[in-house]
């Protein structure tokens, strides 16, 4: 569900990246509940390209609560940046790559590969499929998630 306040910090992030030089996507809980799934949002995600990232955090710059920064963690890495709006945490990851069960890092996710256009409340957002969700949370070791997303997208489909 999303809640008033999402929808106007959802504005916000909108009115400002439609002018951005670099591809984004929402992705995570509101994406989930753009494309229709019922689950709680307590943070919006927003993922873009490496420069994208230093974009987003420059245009924001009174809402910075962390600097954009290389960021790696044993399954993902990513230049991450955290933004306060209006009391809701926004994440922002540029550059995303996940660890293969080889070990290897895969190559940075292409946003403009994996997203789709929503029309929500007179705005046209960017949001990554749930087919491609559905396949980095399996590759995050997240089956739950995954499994979640495959269920509401095997019940739409009948």
């Amino acid at each position: 569900m999303i809640f008033q306040e999402h929808r106007g910090v959802l504005r916000i992030i909108y009115e400002r990246l439609q002018y951005l030089d670099a591809p984004w996507a929402i992705t995570g809980s509101l994406g989930f509940v753009l494309h229709g799934m019922d689950v709680a949002v307590n943070d919006i995600d927003l993922q873009t390209d490496r420069n994208g990232a230093y974009q987003i955090e420059e245009m924001f710059q009174s809402n910075i609560v962390r600097h954009v920064t290389f960021s790696e963690a044993a399954v993902i890495r990513s230049y991450f940046g955290e933004l306060k709006i209006a009391g809701i945490k926004v994440e922002i990851m540029g550059e995303l790559q996940k660890r293969l069960s080889s070990g290897e890092w895969e190559t940075a996710v292409d946003v403009r590969k994996h997203r789709h256009f929503i029309d929500f409340d007179g705005m046209r957002l960017p949001v990554l499929s749930l087919e491609y969700e559905e396949e980095a949370y399996r590759k995050l070791g997240r089956p739950e998630k995954a499994d979640a997303i495959r269920k509401w997208l095997t019940s739409r489909s009948r």
